[in-house]
């Protein structure tokens, strides 16, 4: 019996300083059950985060996980700019 193994993208959209905040966020969350990357595309910067598993279960806990950090990530970003 082969092993499957599940996969998903989470693309970002924004500036290059946000998109490395949003990295230095992330890095520290586990960098064993995704990789991401951060590229340059006709002017606009992306956050590329793959998150890959055995199982749906997996993945959605991982990007579950990943959403709520970038969440606050980006709240906390968005508090200090209106200051």
């Amino acid at each position: 019996m082969s092993m499957s193994s599940v996969s998903t993208t989470l693309v970002w959209e924004g500036s290059q300083s946000r998109a490395e905040a949003l990295l230095a966020g992330i890095s520290a969350d586990d960098p064993d059950t995704f990789s991401a990357k951060i590229v340059e595309k006709n002017g606009l910067w992306e956050l590329r985060i793959m998150v890959e598993g055995e199982s749906l279960k997996n993945v959605r806990t991982t990007v579950d996980d990943l959403l709520a950090c970038l969440s606050a990530i980006e709240s906390t970003l968005n508090a200090i700019n209106e200051n």
